[in-house]
């Protein structure tokens, strides 16, 4: 392929993801490399946070870019970790899609993407073959350079086959940047209408919009830190065999996901935080949906994996 078809290839790749993307047991026989256009997308959307310095800050703005943040988490959090990863509780095909929509708004890719390297990490983790092992690849490689590597671009659809069955989810996953452009024009266009029918709130579409993406620059930092951080952070409380940690800072970022290596010993539960004293605010709020009997059937941690986990002694 000549190199004004491989740019042109790649700027169509971030709206149809699906263009041109070889077979996933194809692309993860290739060595790892940054691929440039994948990093021009971070880039731009990190050099986007720079617009704070002109557009500034109104308290509108930040509670808003602290709403994104809670609710996309546990989207991220509950639905495409513990529910499309894990399926640790069921749902019907429209909450399912609702679900997938909100998560997608994180920008972190589509749901079968996500649930698919997620299934790979948990059986392979912190061997060569994990794609995001801080042991074998380096803190900064786990934490963002991998997913920058064409040969962890493509959606290993095999590895998702129960969630592929659906075409909605399907077309999610491949055009996963319409959902956060439509959320940034939201964005715009509720600024500008509080511009013009509440201007004491001091705010503006251009300040929404900043903020939006300040805070899917922090929410996409954190929720990698339990790929990197997550494995180096913390203590053992379960022999797993890698290097997963518990830490009750990363879980009350991440709603809960700090919590690693007790996911890691038991990942069928719902909840992450085993003990009462393990904050885990996604498992409360996703409790809190089974009484509307949206979700229903959450699994919860065996009482002999409780029993160990009194009698193990943290590293």
């Amino acid at each position: 392929m000549n190199p004004i078809r491989t740019v042109l290839a790649a700027v169509v790749q971030w709206f149809d993801s699906d263009y041109g993307s070889e077979d996933a047991a194809v692309a993860r026989t290739r060595a790892d490399k940054l691929d440039f256009g994948r990093c021009g997308a971070f880039v731009l959307l990190h050099g986007g946070c720079l617009g704070v310095i002109w557009v500034g800050w109104s308290w509108t703005a930040v509670a808003v870019a602290v709403a994104l943040y809670l609710v996309r988490m546990f989207a991220i959090t509950g639905f495409y970790h513990r529910y499309f990863s894990h399926r640790t509780f069921q749902t019907s095909r429209f909450m399912q899609f609702v679900f997938a929509v909100v998560g997608s708004a994180s920008a972190q890719r589509g749901p079968l993407w996500w649930a698919a390297h997620h299934r790979a990490h948990h059986q392979h983790s912190d061997s060569e073959a994990d794609t995001h092992s801080p042991r074998q690849h380096g803190f900064w490689w786990a934490h963002l350079g991998w997913i920058t590597s064409p040969r962890n671009f493509p959606t290993d659809y095999q590895r998702v086959k129960d969630l592929a069955k659906y075409p909605e989810l399907v077309f999610l996953n491949r055009f996963d940047a319409l959902v956060p452009l439509l959320l940034a024009a939201a964005l715009y266009g509720s600024g500008a209408w509080l511009a013009h029918y509440h201007p004491a709130l001091g705010t503006s579409g251009a300040q929404l919009l900043v903020w939006g993406v300040i805070s899917t620059v922090v929410l996409f930092h954190c929720t990698c830190f339990i790929n990197s951080l997550a494995h180096v952070f913390g203590r053992q409380r379960y022999q797993t065999g890698d290097t997963s940690r518990n830490s009750l800072l990363l879980a009350l970022i991440t709603l809960g996901e700090g919590w690693h290596n007790n996911h890691h010993h038991y990942m069928h539960s719902t909840r992450q935080g085993f003990y009462w004293w393990e904050i885990d605010l996604t498992y409360y709020g996703l409790k809190a949906l089974s009484w509307t009997g949206l979700i229903w059937h959450l699994r919860d941690v065996p009482a002999e994996v409780l029993s160990e986990g009194r009698r193990a002694t943290p590293a």
